[in-house]
């Protein structure tokens, strides 16, 4: 296992891991494999044209073209993407997250968030909705939100957002700097991550995809998070959830997993939450 690795955000567009000056000891091989999408298509507003339609339904394959045209009318017609539009979030993911703090109780006045994949930003826009004292998208904040994507994302008033790959110093040092208040580094208090490979099939590659992540969220949160802090983390049922799981338990004082009724009933998506660092040995 390894620790010490540095990570604010990874894009939901094509994501490219490893920071070589920060994570010691990540392998060759392991950085070959992380292309990954950190965003899966299910959770964000489709806007879908004739040509978008074509593509997804699939010329050459009957089967496939009847799986899609489902998928398409469950989502055009899946209550939390309509009450998404309804209420101006960018995706129906905002509800996943709204059910976790609402149940947790994650987000206080005056945190310090930072949003790991924030493009779109509907993560960032719930938080920054909690942190208002009216739940109001503008206006006044109590608190910070830091987000960053390799994807450009629309501005959102109070949040900080940062376009970049994190393996180029430069961006890390960006970020660093987005946590620096009257010349000192602010201590997070709940990191976010929707992260999520774009699977291949291969259950072997997809759980080391999907573990290193995890990981590399983690090792983060050790670092610069408070010692009470939280963190959710997305992953998936399957080949390397239980050494996830041992991971949070490791790491947290107390571990959650969840499944928010916004994450579809058929896919094995799930979250989890550490809570409250313990003492490294």
């Amino acid at each position: 296992m390894r620790f010490g690795a540095v990570i604010f955000a990874l894009g939901r567009g094509k994501l490219y891991l490893s920071h070589a000056p920060i994570i010691g000891g990540v392998r060759k091989t392991t950085i070959a494999r992380m292309k990954v999408n950190t965003k899966s298509d299910a959770s964000a507003p489709v806007k879908v044209g004739a040509k978008a339609a074509t593509s997804l339904a699939g010329k050459a394959n009957p089967k496939g073209k009847k799986v899609n045209k489902a998928w398409l009318h469950e989502h055009i017609n899946d209550p939390y993407v309509k009450l998404a539009k309804r209420e101006g979030y960018r995706a129906r993911a905002a509800y996943k997250l709204k059910e976790m703090d609402e149940t947790l109780g994650l987000i206080k006045p005056g945190d310090c968030v930072v949003d790991l994949g924030s493009t779109p930003g509907a993560w960032s826009q719930y938080v920054r909705r909690k942190l208002s004292p009216a739940g109001a998208a503008a206006g006044e904040l109590k608190g910070r939100i830091i987000g960053l994507d390799m994807l450009p994302m629309e501005p959102i008033e109070g949040v900080v957002f940062i376009q970049g790959d994190f393996r180029e110093l430069e961006v890390l040092q960006k970020l660093e700097q987005a946590l620096v208040t009257d010349a000192r580094a602010v201590a997070v208090d709940l990191v976010i991550s929707d992260m999520a490979p774009n699977l291949s099939g291969i259950e072997s590659a997809d759980a080391a995809r999907i573990t290193d992540l995890v990981e590399l969220a983690v090792e983060f949160a050790q670092k610069h998070m408070k010692p009470e802090g939280a963190l959710v983390v997305k992953l998936f049922h399957g080949s390397g959830y239980d050494q996830l799981v041992k991971l949070f338990r490791a790491t947290f004082k107390v571990v959650k997993p969840m499944k928010p009724k916004a994450s579809r009933s058929n896919s094995s998506e799930t979250f989890l939450v550490g809570r409250g660092l313990k003492r490294p040995d």
